[in-house]
């Protein structure tokens, strides 16, 4: 693994990709518990409401402990908003596409997001891979599309459905290639809070909008008369908005792109197995296989990493040269 100079232990960015791993995996309970209250605007819009509302908490208590970031002056702030903006572009498709394309079809490219990621990060920063961590991309995203397949019940192909969730899925890498080209000038809670604010605003005034324009603010505020809404809506917020982009941020100043990308692989089969622990819902011997595939493609990528000289320019290096 790439590891900037005194940068953090090895253990602590492994804890981290674990929690952002389980923190994804585990969205699906949440989204399941909101859809009979609202729909996916509304809960989308609560998301960021909690996501918001938990990282200015968290701000205010790390500036009063003395903990927080220093911020220089003179960054250029245009970069950290590109970081933002293509996160929350990501998840504006996200939307759209599901009018038109199933969950399912989503999964599968959004399963190649580490492909793309990699094809971009070495357009862009020039970050490289050996062959062998592409073996492993391969073979795990392969693994990952056939249990995606194999799971669904219905495939219908949409190619509007299909295009618009394929750009989504490359905005979402550019917002991973992005996030590691400011590491060492724009720190992951900084990061983090302009995706919430950003994403607040956007969301929450296209709710407001939308029951302006219906005349049914009604129907906007009834999701939080249900306690079961509010707490899994918090959940969503806090744990898959705030805490997993913290982590993905964090991960992406230390780790390659490449590596971080391919723990998204890793959510999609504890979704799958917390379904059967949780759920009670079956599991089949391609679950095994493609699991093991999966496991074992996440951890040799891990174990597999390109030399120092290869993680990619930075802002810090751009902005050096402007320096000097």
């Amino acid at each position: 693994m790439t590891i900037q100079s005194q940068g953090p232990a090895k253990w602590k960015l492994y804890l981290v990709a674990a929690a952002f791993t389980f923190s994804i995996g585990f969205s699906f309970f949440g989204i399941k518990k909101c859809v009979p209250y609202a729909d996916t605007l509304t809960i989308l819009s609560y998301r960021y409401v909690a996501a918001l509302i938990g990282v200015a908490i968290f701000v205010a208590i790390a500036k009063a402990a003395g903990f927080y970031p220093q911020t220089p002056k003179g960054r250029p702030k245009s970069r950290l908003y590109m970081v933002a903006a293509f996160y929350i572009a990501f998840m504006i498709l996200q939307i759209l596409a599901m009018f038109f394309a199933t969950s399912i079809e989503g999964a599968i490219v959004y399963a190649m997001v580490p492909i793309f990621a990699k094809i971009i990060g070495r357009i862009v920063l020039g970050e490289k891979s050996t062959r062998l961590q592409m073996v492993f991309v391969v073979v795990t995203v392969m693994a990952l599309v056939i249990l995606i397949v194999l799971n669904a019940t219905d495939i219908n192909l949409n190619v509007t459905g299909l295009a618009i969730m394929t750009v989504s899925s490359v905005f979402m890498a550019c917002q991973n290639v992005s996030a590691r080209y400011v590491r060492g000038v724009f720190q992951p809670i900084e990061i983090t809070t302009t995706i919430a604010v950003g994403g607040s605003v956007i969301f929450i005034g296209a709710s407001i909008i939308r029951a302006a324009v219906r005349h049914d603010f009604a129907s906007l505020i009834a999701p939080l008369y249900h306690i079961d809404f509010v707490i899994w809506a918090s959940f969503l917020g806090i744990f898959c908005i705030l805490l997993s982009a913290q982590f993905m941020a964090y991960m992406l100043a230390h780790m390659e792109i490449i590596q971080c990308t391919i723990f998204n692989s890793a959510s999609t089969l504890v979704s799958i197995i917390a379904g059967a622990l949780i759920l009670g819902e079956p599991l089949y011997i391609y679950h095994y296989v493609c699991g093991a595939i999966i496991l074992a493609g996440v951890v040799g990528l891990t174990l597999a990493p390109a030399e120092a000289r290869n993680s990619g320019k930075s802002l810090s290096d751009d902005m050096n040269r402007k320096d000097s």
